[in-house]
């Protein structure tokens, strides 16, 4: 069948692609607990509805749920006076004070914690990330990271460009997608492979499951990616302020009720395969975030591994590609759908 080329909205805008942004971090044992608040003052430039809707469209990310818990607990006031509600309107000229928290500085350490390493010489290392390990330290997963175990093995042989807390880290995969990522020991070998990651010149290749049966045997989703109008920690298919993506996908096996596909990146955007097969109707099954919730008697998390990883050698220029088999998770997964359909 010919490959299709899969919108639902035909004036989804193109943007330039670029790496997604990566802020270096401070090395710190944390803040002063005398110094945890942050004071800052806006003053509103035009009239919104709702303080709240007002507030989280400032620089920072912040979640609708984290601005109402500032205002009920008394830390935002207007021209100096306690706001009590977060649907209050907001007007032209106001000034409007926020005490924030100031986000908690972590540190990253070596951790003994076994990490499958399938490749290494003195400009890489690839590993073949098991599912449910967060590739950096974060808040929320301070430790037992990718990163932890990295610096365990190899200690301070690892690029540091992108600060202390990502040493080596060129790209990232979601906790619960397992496979294959490449890691740099030094900073020529980084700067090499993020150009690569720029120009597409990386090839990546997942397998996944999703919901559904795929109408075509393969095609091509072109649809820019952008945070979640609604729920700021997640991602979605947006008409503007997105950045381009472009993911081709393939069914390798149908079955009832789902379907087994390979999916190749041209772009490399957050949760980029689950949001556009969600996007078409299709989400990853496991994925409750992304509405492919199911249970497979495993873990949950969204059934996607990162199987293939071919690129030019940032130091010798040779063509390398690794090759990852399908994790126990994943098989479990196949043999639960297909038990469904035999009716067992």
């Amino acid at each position: 069948m010919k490959e299709q080329e899969l919108y639902k909205d035909e004036n989804i805008n193109s943007y330039n692609t670029f790496l997604e942004d990566e802020s270096d971090y401070t090395d710190e044992t944390g803040p002063d607990p005398e110094d945890s608040i942050e004071e800052i003052t806006i003053e509103c430039t035009e009239d919104a509805p709702r303080l709240d809707v007002f507030l989280t469209s400032l620089p920072g990310e912040y979640s609708r749920a984290y601005i109402k818990k500032l205002i009920v607990e008394d830390k935002v006031r207007i021209n100096g006076t306690v706001a009590k509600k977060a649907g209050m309107p907001v007007r032209k000229g106001q000034m409007i004070t926020v005490l924030l928290e100031k986000p908690e500085l972590l540190t990253a350490s070596p951790q003994d914690i076994d990490l499958p390493v399938v490749y290494e010489d003195d400009d890489i290392i690839i590993v073949d990330k098991p599912r449910g390990m967060v590739v950096h330290p974060a808040p929320g997963n301070r430790d037992k990271t990718m990163v932890n175990a990295l610096m365990f093995k190899y200690r301070d042989k690892l690029s540091d460009i992108n600060g202390v807390l990502r040493p080596g880290i060129v790209h990232r995969i979601d906790k619960d997608t397992s496979g294959l990522l490449v890691v740099a020991r030094n900073n020529a070998a980084h700067q090499n492979l993020a150009l690569l990651f720029k120009k597409h010149d990386i090839k990546r290749v997942y397998t996944g499951i999703c919901k559904g049966v795929l109408p075509v045997d393969k095609g091509i989703i072109k649809a820019a990616i952008g945070r979640h109008p609604g729920d700021r920690k997640k991602m979605a298919v947006v008409k503007t302020g997105g950045k381009e993506a472009v993911t081709r996908f393939q069914a390798t096996e149908r079955l009832d009720h789902y379907t087994v596909f390979d999916a190749e990146l041209e772009t490399g955007r957050t949760h980029q395969i689950r949001v556009h097969m969600a996007y078409i109707g299709h989400p990853i099954a496991g994925d409750d975030v992304y509405g492919g919730k199911d249970d497979f008697g495993i873990e949950p998390g969204q059934i996607l591994h990162a199987k293939t990883l071919g690129f030019v050698h940032p130091g010798n220029g040779s063509y390398m590609e690794f090759h990852s088999e399908l994790p126990e998770y994943f098989n479990m997964a196949l043999q639960e759908i297909r038990e469904r359909q035999k009716g067992l």
